[in-house]
């Protein structure tokens, strides 16, 4: 396959193509016995390839079907040795690989070991191929061959394979309208190298569970306000995670700050979100707006504050949801600690997204018990307050 097809490449952002062999599956048990790395550029394409030494015996069945043996890889470089090398070759450019999240796990990991901080945007083929041939069922490297034509030097040697995969990126732009290969790719590339502080050592300090969460951009000026069962997983999906749509795609593009706050449940979560979106109106969210039919206040039927209880299907830890004339002053672990943070946060005012939202679930059932009553039954449900 030539290769002065460079000029008309449906990136002009510099790419590597990347393969490893490793000892097993496993990124905390296994390590990397081969890397291979097709780079293209405004200069051109270059390649590079290393076996290393993952100081540890290669099981049999990877031997024979990599053929990379224990014998090969003794005396090779270790990772640590070639890893400044490695990361001069890959740093700033997309990261392009045949089910990319195994090679990136695998780098992340070892670069990690020796210090190195790597998070390169990644453009998985294997997704790539699902975007644009969604008819066909295998999209595996051996398929892609076979159905492309791809030229096979060493299968399951890194170099060869990072190869097939620079050969499967030109055949596209021979197959596919530039405008929608150009799509695909922005659709399905994830982006790691994050704007502002944030990073994937950040990302993993959010909530595993329940919460809400909200991006800034440029001057701190709010973008969006959302919440997720599943925070972290969430922010991945918008800021890591493959575009969607034009919207996600700007919205990823603007953000440069984020925070978020656990909220103890589902509801806590809703309610906490609502109140967000009303104080910060972010640009990305619609803004529910006031009704004739809604009131502009509404009598609280209880006799002072009230908590409600939810517990976390993931953690089966307990929250306490405290409200008070319809305003939601947030949740705690214990009942103790409620009453303080009812202390603290007591403020007055009528919550129109508070009362929206617990006139509904009262309706449905929830249960309030009053906060200054330890213990007491929980007080009857409010179902209609017209």
């Amino acid at each position: 396959m030539s290769e002065p097809f460079l000029a008309e490449l449906a990136l002009s952002e510099p790419i590597v193509f990347v393969d490893l062999e490793t000892t097993g599956g496993s990124t905390s048990e296994h390590r990397i016995t081969e890397v291979g790395v097709v780079e293209v550029g405004p200069t051109g394409v270059t390649r590079w390839s290393s076996l290393v030494d993952p100081q540890q015996p290669i099981p049999s069945f990877i031997q024979q079907l990599t053929g990379i043996t224990n014998a090969m890889v003794r005396g090779a470089p270790t990772f640590e040795a070639i890893a400044p090398d490695l990361f001069a070759r890959l740093d700033g450019k997309l990261f392009v690989a045949h089910n990319a999240s195994f090679d990136r796990g695998f780098l992340r990991g070892e670069f990690r070991r020796v210090g190195i901080s790597f998070d390169p945007d990644v453009l998985c083929t294997v997704r790539l191929s699902r975007a644009l041939f969604p008819s066909e069922k295998r999209h595996g490297l051996d398929a892609l061959v076979e159905r492309h034509a791809l030229v096979p030097s060493d299968r399951h040697r890194a170099l060869a394979d990072a190869d097939l995969i620079w050969q499967f990126w030109q055949r596209l732009h021979g197959l596919v309208p530039l405008d929608v290969l150009r799509a695909q790719i922005e659709r399905t590339t994830r982006r790691y190298r994050l704007a502002g502080d944030i990073t994937e050592e950040l990302l993993e300090t959010a909530p595993a569970g329940c919460g809400v969460y909200a991006f800034y951009g440029d001057d701190d000026l709010p973008l969006y306000v959302g919440r997720s069962v599943r925070v972290r997983q969430r922010l991945r999906a918008h800021l890591t995670g493959e575009r969607r749509s034009s919207k996600d795609s700007r919205l990823a593009q603007q953000v440069r700050r984020v925070e978020w706050r656990a909220t103890g449940g589902e509801l806590g979560a809703m309610l906490a979100e609502a109140q967000w979106i009303a104080a910060l109106r972010p640009g990305h969210n619609r803004v529910p707006r006031a009704t004739k039919s809604d009131p502009v206040g509404a009598p609280w039927p209880f006799q002072g504050p009230v908590v409600f209880e939810e517990r976390e299907a993931a953690s089966q830890a307990c929250a306490f949801h405290v409200v008070d004339e319809w305003r939601y002053l947030g949740h705690a672990p214990s009942l103790a600690q409620a009453v303080e943070l009812h202390a603290a946060r007591a403020t007055s005012g009528f919550e129109l997204s508070t009362y929206r939202i617990l006139q509904s679930h009262l309706a449905r059932g929830l249960r309030m018990t009053p906060l200054n009553v330890a213990g007491a039954e929980p007080a009857a449900p409010v179902v209609s307050l017209d």
